[in-house]
């Protein structure tokens, strides 16, 4: 085992973390496992706690400013202040439910590019600044999310980017003070209206709400502008709605409603 090694007030020779996931795989709303591994340094070192928590970059708008920041979420204590005695180890194990708005990092088994989760362990040490090792976590959907993005798969939408945005959508009720945005290219049925989609999922224990934005595709003399639509998705009508139908015809729906077609 590799320990990553940090620096305590005097410099060199503090203390040292390593966190080991039992899986890094998971789905929102479970459990992440798995144990944090100290190593004494040179010194009797006073820990005034640890803790894990997920962390995910975040697009900010601030006027007429945009920037990243990481953003922590769901922290939790595994311990609280003890003496580390010179080169003494232990090991503390934790568990961390993931939020059920914790964002997703793949798609159809494969990355979805533009996410990351991370958890972020944080060794507090007296007289020091916190330092904070990252350990990729792979979120994959919930079987309702991972029904709604077959159907837009079989639709033809082509998936592009996808990032989390800081903020609050209205009328829905979030946990999380920022969302996701999974963005599509339009299938081919919709390319002459709509220039993108951009599909937001805000998960509850048994339902979630999933918000569509339509980007109009702007004319010769016209500008482009968004529409945007929201519906219930409750888990128990995952094998009782044909999908690719509803969403083509939430769509259609939305498109004549806006002038799109």
């Amino acid at each position: 085992m590799v320990f990553k090694k940090l620096l305590a007030a005097m410099g060199v020779g503090g203390p040292s973390v390593e966190t080991v996931l039992r899986d890094q795989n998971v789905r929102p709303g479970m459990p992440i496992y798995g144990d944090v591994h100290i190593m004494g340094g040179d010194d009797v070192c006073e820990i005034i706690g640890i803790n894990v928590a997920l962390a995910s970059r975040v697009e900010v708008e601030s006027g007429d400013d945009e920037y990243s920041r990481t953003q922590k979420y769901a922290r939790a204590q595994i311990s609280g202040p003890f003496r580390l005695a010179p080169q003494a180890r232990h090991t503390l194990p934790f568990q961390l439910p993931l939020p059920w708005e914790t964002p997703l990092t793949h798609m159809y088994g494969r990355p979805l590019y533009g996410t990351d989760v991370g958890l972020a362990t944080e060794l507090e040490v007296a007289r020091a600044v916190d330092a904070t090792d990252l350990d990729p976590v792979a979120v994959h959907p919930l079987p309702a999310q991972e029904r709604l993005l077959l159907a837009f798969d079989r639709l033809g939408f082509h998936f592009r980017h996808a990032d989390c945005e800081k903020g609050r959508i209205w009328g829905v009720h979030q946990e999380l003070p920022f969302y996701q945005e999974i963005e599509f290219a339009p299938a081919p049925q919709y390319a002459r209206g709509i220039n993108q989609l951009e599909v937001t999922f805000v998960a509850g224990p048994h339902s979630m709400e999933v918000i569509l934005e339509l980007d109009k595709r702007g004319g010769l003399f016209t500008e482009g502008h968004d529409s945007f639509g929201r519906f219930t998705f409750e888990y128990a009508a995952l094998e009782q709605t044909d999908w690719e139908s509803r969403l083509d015809g939430f769509l259609q729906q939305a498109s004549r409603r806006r002038g799109f077609f």
